[in-house]
């Protein structure tokens, strides 16, 4: 495992959370007729990868649903409320989302400011050997 290995499996791993939240941020705000088919946010869950002593990276190992619960609102109107006129709003919060879509955009940009670094030093050490 090499600077590049490291820092693409970190870019991969950010995706996947990336895609997460892009997936709850779709689904804040939709309705269901029951708590049970109401949506709730999922999360991936990063494991620590040690190939080699001294050297670590990370890898996704399962994304998971959290255990937010639906809020019940009160619309008899709705075309899927049920016999009391609740529907269930999907169980995502939506400012969470935002900070965590941020968070993960920064971690990205570092794991190829990394890269950029890397290849920067890699082909200045060659024109000095020139």
């Amino acid at each position: 495992m090499n600077i590049f290995d490291i820092a693409g499996r970190a870019m991969s791993a950010q995706l996947v959370r990336l895609n997460a939240t892009a997936s709850n941020m779709a689904n804040a705000g939709n309705v269901t007729g029951s708590a049970a088919d109401a949506y709730r946010a999922i999360k991936p869950v990063f494991t620590s990868v040690t190939d080699s002593p001294g050297m670590a990276s990370v890898k996704v190992s399962e994304i998971v649903t959290t255990k937010a619960e639906p809020t019940k609102r009160h619309d008899p109107n709705h075309p899927l409320a049920d016999a009391n006129g609740d529907v269930w709003e999907a169980a995502v919060d939506s400012n969470a989302e935002l900070v965590d879509m941020i968070e993960t955009a920064r971690m990205y940009q570092n794991n190829v400011q990394v890269l950029n670094t890397a290849k920067s030093l890699m082909l200045e050490t060659i024109r000095i050997g020139k």
